[in-house]
């Protein structure tokens, strides 16, 4: 019974319990996206490329310093268990991180150094990963490429397709994100870029990445008896995105052209470390890479958000280690019990042996059966470094 556990574990769950009254005021994405996207997309091409977007960003809604100060008052002294502790802190110091990268959004530099400390950058082995997937010849698109739907559309076909989970959301759309969709974790919300035209396969690819992992382990975190699950464990993103494109690949719909806009984000982050400024990461794609200028704006916005964001190139990390883990047939549902992380396996399942966590009530439909038959996919993910 959770009531007796929460008996023995007092002092655990209330820490717990204040944290995830803390951490509702930092979902990073929420203040990472401009305000004024379309309007600077317009600037920039009509300039030919040679200014730097001005982008602005909400106003922080909370106390930095207060919010941290907060965080660091716990007393993790009374965490009884050591490796349970342990997880605790370096939970906090993430917290700690995102706080800072909040705070500096906008602020060029500062928000790099920032964002370094938590999402880290490509290592040459990342950036050799993805020049190699870039020397593939690319694949006839057939008619599932072509971008037909609007965002209304795609709201129906997001409903449609989550009556096979138990579980409801909220679809909203925006023209203020910086992706085509994504999930908001603490508001259960999928946005969707209001002006955007969906393609049948980008719509497949959404729906196994967007609702099949991210609302799954949204929902499977949020009914963890610690609110950690929901709120993530430290350097949860790479496991979350691997999944997230696993689903993909598992459903069929990972395509090479999808596989090389990974490998774009990990060069465009790459461009970060080497002192590029915004009009140069875009010349390196477009002009060096011969991107189209839709793509190359996407994924260059991507990377410049806020001063300088690296997250992006741990998709294809990401997919590699889920790749390389489902083939050692160990069990790819505990990393769906929420936002949390493949090097926490063995602690995910002391906690649950322990009581303090279960298993997810959600599982991801798509990996029941691998539908890839694309072989040159299977040839690329043997072969990453």
């Amino acid at each position: 019974m959770i009531e007796d556990v929460v008996d023995i574990y007092t002092d655990l769950f209330k820490i717990d319990q204040n944290l995830d009254r803390l951490v509702k005021n930092i979902e990073l994405l929420n203040y990472l996206n401009p305000l004024n996207i379309e309007q600077e997309k317009k600037n920039f091409f009509a300039s030919k490329y040679r200014f730097n977007p001005k982008f602005k960003y909400r106003k922080i809604k909370f106390d930095p310093y207060r919010l941290q100060r907060l965080f660091f008052s716990q007393r993790l002294e009374r965490i009884e268990d050591e490796e349970i502790r342990i997880l605790y802190q370096d939970i906090i110091y993430e917290y700690s991180g995102l706080i800072h990268c909040i705070e500096t959004i906008g602020s060029g530099k500062n928000f790099y150094y920032n964002s370094l400390k938590v999402f880290g950058t490509p290592k040459e082995r990342d950036v050799e990963n993805a020049r190699f997937i870039l020397h593939f010849e690319d694949e006839e698109p057939g008619e599932e490429m072509l971008k037909k739907h609007s965002a209304i559309d795609a709201e129906a076909y997001f409903k449609k397709f989550a009556e096979r989970y138990d579980f409801d959301f909220t679809i909203k759309k925006s023209t203020n994100i910086s992706a085509s969709a994504m999930v908001l974790n603490a508001s259960e919300t999928l946005l969707l870029k209001k002006n955007y035209r969906f393609s049948d396969n980008e719509l497949q690819v959404l729906a196994n990445h967007e609702i099949g992992v991210h609302m799954v382990t949204t929902f499977n975190g949020k009914s963890q008896p610690l609110k950690i699950f929901s709120n993530g464990f430290v350097n949860n993103t790479e496991t979350q995105e691997g999944l997230a494109v696993f689903s993909e690949y598992m459903s069929g719909c990972l395509t090479l052209k999808r596989m090389k806009e990974l490998a774009y984000r990990v060069i465009a982050a790459d461009s970060l470390i080497k002192g590029y400024d915004f009009k140069d990461t875009f010349d390196l794609l477009y002009s060096q890479y011969k991107l189209d200028r839709e793509a190359a704006w996407q994924i260059t916005l991507r990377a410049h958000r806020g001063g300088g964001f690296t997250k992006d190139y741990l998709y294809l990390t990401g997919l590699k280690k889920i790749y390389d883990y489902y083939h050692t047939n160990d069990d790819i549902n505990l990393l769906l019990t929420g936002k949390v992380t493949l090097e926490n396996k063995v602690t995910i399942k002391r906690l649950q042996e322990l009581g303090l966590a279960n298993t997810g009530t959600h599982i991801t439909d798509s990996f029941a059966a691998n539908l890839n038959t694309n072989k040159k996919l299977d040839f690329i993910l043997s072969n990453l470094k």
